[in-house]
């Protein structure tokens, strides 16, 4: 019987809410803008920071192979900004560079969901391999949870994003262990549920913010709260 010995995990709305820490970042970086770079402040709006804005997928349409990385699509974006407003191509790559640093920081100011220590707690209890395996730019290293965490891999250092499958492919070389060795736990049932079951990796299926899809959920076992997911695991070993 196939044992399980590693376990792997989004990080964005699996182990922590995604949504406060964006807007307190993107708030912290606007303030930045405004002190610093006043000329970018009155050309742009904070709405332009944001994810979903057109001037996010305008710059998509012309640089489609920087979509998987947040960082590298927030960077290009300040750059263009201020090279906009008048600023020296060196001189826009530098104030980009700092102000992503601001926002980079807050970034990873997270706070866990209530029951993800003791979960994580109980599967290094259980000598399991931990890694996280994440599309957005947070560095589990620079994050409450980093002792807990023995590995990540993200899109920015992969260079392509879930549902593709080499973050996938990396984690299990880097574990060295076989698909059907770990199991995989996120909320997105694309991007975590359904790539990790074409790998040949267990899921489990976490919605600690209560999502609704209009997908199917496909996950092998779904845990109602992040407690449950030792105790699964153990099961699964059984």
């Amino acid at each position: 019987m196939t044992k399980i010995k590693c376990v792997t995990f989004d990080l964005d709305d699996t182990l922590w809410s995604v949504m406060p820490v964006v807007i307190k970042a993107n708030q912290v970086l606007w303030e930045w803008l405004k002190r610093e770079t006043p000329a970018y402040a009155d050309r742009f709006v904070p709405e332009d920071l944001l994810e979903g804005s057109a001037l996010r997928q305008s710059l998509l349409e012309r640089f489609p192979e920087i979509a998987h990385s947040m960082s590298e699509t927030r960077l290009k974006m300040l750059e263009e900004g201020m090279e906009s407003v008048g600023y020296s191509v060196h001189e826009a790559k530098a104030l980009a560079a700092a102000a992503f640093d601001q926002f980079l920081r807050h970034r990873h100011a997270v706070t866990p969901y209530d029951d993800v220590v003791p979960m994580l707690s109980a599967l290094k209890a259980q000598e399991l391999t931990v890694g996280a395996l994440s599309n957005g730019n947070a560095d589990i290293s620079k994050t409450p949870l980093a002792e807990w965490f023995d590995f990540q891999f993200n899109a920015d250092s992969v260079g392509t994003a879930k549902p593709h499958p080499l973050m996938f492919e990396k984690a299990l070389a880097h574990a060295g262990v076989d698909a059907d060795e770990v199991v995989h736990i996120g909320d997105h049932p694309i991007n975590d549920v359904q790539a990790a079951n074409a790998m040949g990796m267990h899921t489990i299926f976490v919605n600690p913010e209560g999502l609704q899809w209009d997908i199917p959920v496909e996950a092998d076992w779904q845990a109602h709260s992040i407690s449950e997911i030792p105790s699964i695991i153990a099961q699964i070993n059984r």
